[in-house]
């Protein structure tokens, strides 16, 4: 029956941290935190840490004035609220910061917390820009503080299960990946309501804009600027970065040496300059842990379907393993029993001289019920009510308390957005770009 085929997740195989935190906090270990862009991620953050022991609220900012009357509606109108995160971070109480803003502030509120003794939790990607990866990875290790990039599929229980599966040879050898990521609402593309109320009063413009040029005051750009190069990183940094790191945890691999882009803007024109439709191929090379493979990720924000689709195909030698969230199917390729021919253009003596030597080396086999077909396909499902997100943040509170960096560090998040970055150029420059992995630099290894 199927239900003998599948098989469940068990708990040991949850990433670490579990243990740790089914004991009680006691009072003196109490973590303070302070969330930096207090939109619908970073209030998700936020309601993620809260859940935990010992972790406490004590500061919000954002530059949209209803978001901090928001959360002071949450959280007690003695919360402490500001438009400046330099407030927050010269704070004694504030333990640790979530980021949580448009890509563009990133890596500088990141490296002031760093520099400011705070740990940080930074949503991805960490860097809006090539240049600034190196940056963020120097003042992590500098600072000495725990550092972890917010791209929860690294802590996935589905995906761990595929690198387990991966790593003993369960489909031969890997030599290709496919990923996708579909958005198919006006929500999953970044069509967010915007405040009645927006105004350059309530909106803190000009702080927004940062280094980014100068411009009149637009709503659509502050409250919807994943759609715009200028704050954002286009699908390519808000999609194609999960499943990089997601991948790069799987296979063991530290980041592709080449990748090429192309697209367009497709139905979401609305005056967004990012495309909504992305097609990337990238090649990976062989490493200790895994041989070549090449990668194929695609993201359509409006593909006529109802959901959000998202998932991997990895094609291995001996079979497949498809990927969710929640499910891992391995799929066993049957053997072929022989290889075949075609020597109908031989001449017949040829012919009947190559059929000698074949039907030597392979017999004609009688049907028999050994050699009937099998079940080939074996399903894997997560626990019931089991979130990666939240097991992402139990990780980094893990870290915390432990003061051992967890997996997703600066260098790591460094590694997943610059090939998601470098999807971006060859759009937009129409040309193959080539990343050194290893080096994380531009040009060939």
């Amino acid at each position: 029956m199927a239900t003998n085929r599948r098989h469940f997740l068990k708990s040991a195989a949850i990433a670490p941290g579990a243990e740790f935190l089914s004991r009680a906090v006691a009072a003196n270990e109490r973590i303070g935190v302070a969330t930096i862009g207090f939109g619908g991620k970073g209030m998700g953050d936020t309601r993620a840490f809260l859940a935990l022991p010992g972790v406490q609220l004590v500061g919000a900012c954002d530059l949209y004035d209803g978001r901090l009357l928001r959360a002071r509606e949450i959280y007690g109108r003695d919360l402490f609220t500001t438009r400046d995160y330099r407030e927050l971070l010269a704070r004694k109480d504030v333990d640790v910061v979530i980021i949580a803003t448009s890509d563009n502030w990133h890596s500088r509120i990141t490296i002031d917390a760093l520099r400011a003794g705070k740990d940080v939790y930074c949503e991805k990607p960490m860097v809006q820009k090539l240049s600034q990866g190196q940056a963020v990875i120097a003042a992590q290790n500098q600072s000495g503080r725990i550092l972890q990039v917010g791209s929860q599929y690294v802590s996935s229980l589905a995906f761990q299960k595929v690198r387990d599966l991966l790593a003993a040879g369960a489909i031969g050898e890997l030599n290709m990946v496919e990923g996708w990521l579909d958005r198919n609402t006006a929500l999953g593309a970044c069509q967010y309501t915007i405040p009645p109320d927006a105004s350059e009063q309530s909106v803190d413009w000009f702080r927004f804009l940062g280094d980014a040029p100068a411009r009149p005051f637009d709503p659509l750009r502050f409250f919807r600027w994943r759609n715009y190069r200028d704050y954002g990183t286009g699908v390519a940094g808000d999609t194609f970065v999960h499943l990089l790191s997601g991948l790069h945890m799987m296979t063991a691999s530290a980041g592709p040496t080449r990748v090429f882009a192309t697209g367009g803007l497709r139905y979401w024109k609305d005056g967004r300059d990012v495309p909504d439709v992305m097609l990337a191929l990238f090649d990976y090379p062989a490493t200790s842990h895994m041989t070549a493979f090449n990668l194929m990720l695609r993201v359509n924000h409006k593909s006529g379907l109802p959901t959000e689709r998202f998932g991997y195909r990895f094609l291995g030698s001996e079979g497949t393993l498809t990927a969710t969230g929640s499910t891992v199917t391995l799929s066993k390729a049957a053997k072929e029993r022989e290889p075949g021919y075609t020597i109908s253009t031989f001449p017949a003596a040829l012919q009947e001289k190559f059929l000698a030597g074949y039907r030597s080396e392979y017999p004609p086999a009688e049907p028999a019920p050994a050699r009937m077909p099998s079940d080939l396909e074996t399903a894997y499902s997560v626990p019931a009510g089991y979130n990666p997100h939240t097991e992402h943040v139990k990780n980094f509170h893990l870290a915390l308390r432990s003061r051992k960096p967890f997996l997703e560090d600066g260098a790591y998040g460094f590694r997943a957005a610059a090939p998601a970055l470098l999807c971006n150029t060859s759009f937009f420059e129409q040309r193959a770009c080539h990343w050194d992995p290893a080096r994380m630099t531009e040009g060939h290894p």
